[in-house]
């Protein structure tokens, strides 16, 4: 691990976001709650907080943090699903690995849950949108 010790803590927050395209067909299932086993939604948002809480298990060398704020929602659009997580910590590193091992789980949750329905469904653009605190100061993905 990069050793953190001489840094100083600092508030820190971080947000990434995915894609997972799905059919029509499993869009309406997820709508009219006709998902087999359960709203995959609330599901993967519950997977994905749980999933960022063990990221240094999960990524060798990931610092294990006291995450102090972590959100994610899964928004249904035309095309499919996009996932987004914020993760936040007082610290002396950040929280980017979090915010993205969230929305990846997240989203394997929500193929897990559908794919019954669909299994053409595609998970990508899985990406870091901002981040902020710490040396390097803030970042903000254009897009």
């Amino acid at each position: 691990m990069v050793n953190v010790s001489e840094k100083q803590s600092t508030l820190r927050m971080a947000r990434a976001k995915g894609f997972v395209k799905i059919s029509a067909e499993a869009l309406t299932a997820i709508r009219s709650h006709r998902i087999a086993k359960g709203n995959p939604l609330e599901a993967a948002r519950i997977a994905g907080i749980l999933a960022a809480k063990n990221t240094p298990q999960l990524i060798p060398l990931c610092h294990p943090l006291g995450l102090t704020h972590l959100d994610v929602q899964c928004h249904i659009l035309e095309q499919g699903i996009e996932v987004e997580a914020s993760a936040t910590v007082e610290g002396k590193t950040g929280v980017e690995m979090e915010a993205l091992t969230a929305v990846s789980v997240a989203a394997l949750t929500i193929y897990d849950m559908c794919k019954a329905v669909d299994r053409n469904m595609v998970i990508s653009d899985i990406r870091l949108v901002e981040k902020a605190g710490g040396r390097s100061g803030h970042y903000l993905r254009e897009e």
